[in-house]
């Protein structure tokens, strides 16, 4: 008993239970009381408002003990100050545990997903008391205290306890308020004293403040009104129907008249209006998982199960997704299982030994971002990411997470250099542990959430990554075509005269296009760090820039895929994008910006419309080249079909500044065909070159096709051609 209480005194006793709270005698005649209340002067019990007993000092660091007759029930404790002060108070020693057998076993196999609702703090109601259950996992701790502006930040008065083996430790404390501030306060396997963050936080406070990484408890209230989108969305196979994505960071899309940020419920509101003006099928953030440097724009995630309070709460961030798709817009978030910062109140050797990480540095430290990479080979992290990953989808509706950084995940010798990582058990390169987490992340969200999309951020050739896992793939729904971004930027920086030597920028995707679901990104990644803006990778004047630009979206939409473009692109912006401000909207009040945008806007509505554009995105059955080989002109022609092959959307490239006219082009079937995009049109800033809206197939074969028709090809211009039954 001496030796449990100085471990007590200390906050290094795994069970303080065992001492403190209601002890009763084995016969029933009477109930030993303890509390531990360091710098009280008296401690009474009291019952049905009445005092019962009075507890003695028997320990000078504040251990106070006293006997009531009989048996005690419902009870609290007067706790009385130097100063005079007296506070009444429940008994957190005085509850059983809040999690049970079946939750412990299941986090310690690696199989329970929903963590979130068993660890970090909950409103409960233990024996008709309210209060707040607080759980944390942390196996070589010496001690875990709970800290917060309920008891002035001192961990002595909150010691929890661990539970069997599972390295859970855990306390119910009763009468916390929601908003109430809280850290956990971890006795090291070192016996070193830190303050750490919650791992499993639904909400902190805003970064930089006094206690960084400071937990708020927060019971959501929010009541969604999408039931109707949720529903729809169980149904949709996304690799057959539209989607065109609008990457956004929420923090400088938009800002306030001061330079302030949005909020989560004005966003929401701006952004629906927005994409649904401009056709965008999805929106798509990123990374608002809570994160201390705002430069690492959310890369660098803390709390995971936290939105991040820099727009608001969690209930607004609800708000922000509902209002999304009470106007038929999709959220995706991007998600960040690979690596994690090095901050020490956060995740990094969380209970002094390296619990989400690996131990070895040539495994658990990532070399290019100096950030922590997790270890996959434990249960208890799989748990946490994958309960994080429902956390999203389920709390808060999200439609799909676009998983950051996967090749870095696949590979043990990833940016690397020989000596610097380990090989696995074969001797090979492959990251096994990360394959099997994300094989199981994939199989359980897919076959949880049907409608829920997966996407990968994976830019090597690893084959088979929107591949099925039962198929012998990684289980994604999407794969981000990084090849394509980085060929496609490449030929469209030329000049118009050097094009002819790098033709095959353009038409290597096809070789690939179909080995996967493919995403086609002009991501945030190619306008940050020096590498300028969209516009400012284009050749020319101003004039061929836009109409470079304009062709580069029209090519793109028609290209067999779907698209994502970031926030900013879509107006030309000239300026390469800066987190803390906002885009240039007022480009807008200059034709060849609002050209820009108009022409994204109309590609947006035609492509919804032209199921040729995405019903057969992921066969090769519904793409045909007309002419892949005009290098000479930098002409590229091609056509889609739809599943019963009845429509067709021809698009031809003229990546030139020489206009055509005469130009003979093959064509599918014969008839009438509606030049539904010409990206010269005036509207857009154009020369106005094109063929009067109307292109008639001749009888004539061209190109390996029974029809053809003579067009005029604007410079440095993209033309779709429809069939028309007219």
């Amino acid at each position: 008993m001496n030796n449990d209480i100085e471990r007590l005194v200390r906050g290094e006793l795994r069970d303080p239970h065992s001492i403190l709270g209601r002890h009763p005698a084995a016969d029933g005649t009477a109930t030993t009381v303890r509390a531990f209340r360091p710098e009280a002067q008296t401690v009474r019990v009291m019952a049905d408002g009445e005092p019962v007993a009075k507890l003695e000092c028997v320990h000078p660091s504040g251990l106070f003990e006293g006997t009531v007759e009989g048996s005690l029930g419902d009870y609290e404790l007067e706790v009385g100050y130097t100063d005079g002060s007296t506070f009444g108070l429940r008994d957190p020693y005085a509850f059983l545990p809040t999690i049970g057998e079946l939750d412990l076993h299941l986090a310690g196999e690696g199989t329970h997903t929903r963590l979130w609702e068993k660890l970090g703090a909950h409103r409960r109601v233990i024996d008709g008391v309210e209060g707040v259950a607080f759980a944390v996992w942390a196996p070589n701790a010496r001690g875990v205290r709970v800290v917060g502006n309920f008891n002035s930040w001192d961990g002595r008065l909150h010691q929890m306890r661990t539970l069997g083996s599972s390295g859970i430790w855990e306390l119910f404390v009763p009468d916390i308020p929601d908003g109430s501030l809280y850290k956990f306060e971890v006795v090291t396997a070192q016996g070193n004293l830190i303050l750490k963050t919650d791992p499993y936080a639904f909400a902190t406070e805003q970064p930089g403040g006094p206690f960084g990484g400071t937990c708020i408890v927060h019971t959501p209230t929010y009541e969604f009104t999408d039931d109707d989108w949720m529903t729809a969305r169980e149904s949709v196979e996304a690799y057959k129907a539209p989607m065109s994505v609008y990457e956004v960071h929420l923090g400088s899309w938009r800002r306030t008249g001061d330079d302030q940020p949005l909020n989560y419920r004005e966003l929401g509101h701006a952004l629906a209006d927005y994409c649904s003006e401009m056709g965008f099928t999805h929106v798509e953030l990123l990374p608002v998982a809570e994160h201390p440097f705002t430069g690492s724009w959310g890369y660098q995630v803390s709390n995971y199960f936290a939105p991040t309070s820099r727009y608001g709460s969690p209930d607004d961030f609800r708000y922000f997704v509902d209002t999304l798709h009470n106007a038929g817009i999709g959220v995706l978030v991007d998600w960040v299982p690979a690596h994690f910062p090095k901050d020490e109140w956060a995740l990094a050797r969380f209970d002094g030994t390296a619990l989400y990480e690996h131990v070895d540095p040539k495994k658990g430290e990532h070399p290019d971002w100096g950030t922590l990479v997790f270890n996959y080979g434990r249960n208890e992290v799989r748990n946490f990411l994958i309960s994080n990953a429902l956390y999203w989808i389920e709390e808060f509706h999200v439609d799909g997470l676009r998983v950051d950084a996967v090749a870095s995940m696949l590979y043990l010798d990833y940016s690397r250099d020989e000596g610097e990582w380990v090989p696995n058990m074969f001797g090979g390169r492959e990251n096994l542990e990360a394959i099997d987490f994300i094989k199981q992340l994939n199989e359980g969200i897919h076959g949880e959430h049907p409608g829920v999309l997966m996407i990968a951020e994976e830019s090597t050739a690893w084959p088979g990554v929107s591949r099925p896992v039962h198929l012998g793939g990684l289980g994604f729904g999407f794969k981000w075509n990084m090849g394509w971004m980085h060929d496609t930027l490449s030929y469209f920086s030329k000049e118009p005269i050097y094009r002819r030597y790098h033709h095959n920028n353009l038409t290597f995707s096809l070789m690939y296009a179909f080995s996967e679901n493919f995403v086609l990104p002009l991501s945030h990644d190619e306008v940050v760090h020096g590498k300028g803006s969209l516009i400012g990778k284009m050749p020319g004047d101003e004039w061929q820039r836009f109409a470079n630009l304009r062709s580069l979206f029209a090519y793109m939409w028609a290209h067999p895929g779907k698209q994502l473009v970031f926030m900013g692109g879509e107006i030309g912006q000239y300026r390469e994008w800066d987190h803390d401000s906002s885009l240039d909207w007022h480009l807008l009040d200059h034709t060849p910006h609002k050209g820009v945008q108009l022409l994204v806007r109309d590609l947006n509505r035609a492509y919804k419309e032209l199921n040729a554009l995405w019903e057969m995105d992921h066969s090769p059955d519904g793409f045909r080249w007309i002419d892949a080989n005009d290098a000479d002109n930098n002409v590229l022609s091609f056509y889609r079909s739809n599943e019963a092959g009845t429509d067709h959307l021809v698009c031809v490239c003229n990546l030139s500044a020489i206009p055509r006219t005469g130009f003979r082009l093959g064509l599918p079937k014969g008839g009438n065909y509606l030049e539904i995009v010409n990206s010269d049109a005036a509207i857009y800033g154009g020369t106005n070159m094109g063929n009067m809206g109307t292109v008639v197939a001749e009888d004539e074969p061209w190109h390996g096709l029974d029809h053809s028709a003579i067009l005029t090809l604007p410079p440095l211009g993209v033309i779709w051609l429809r069939t028309s039954s007219t």
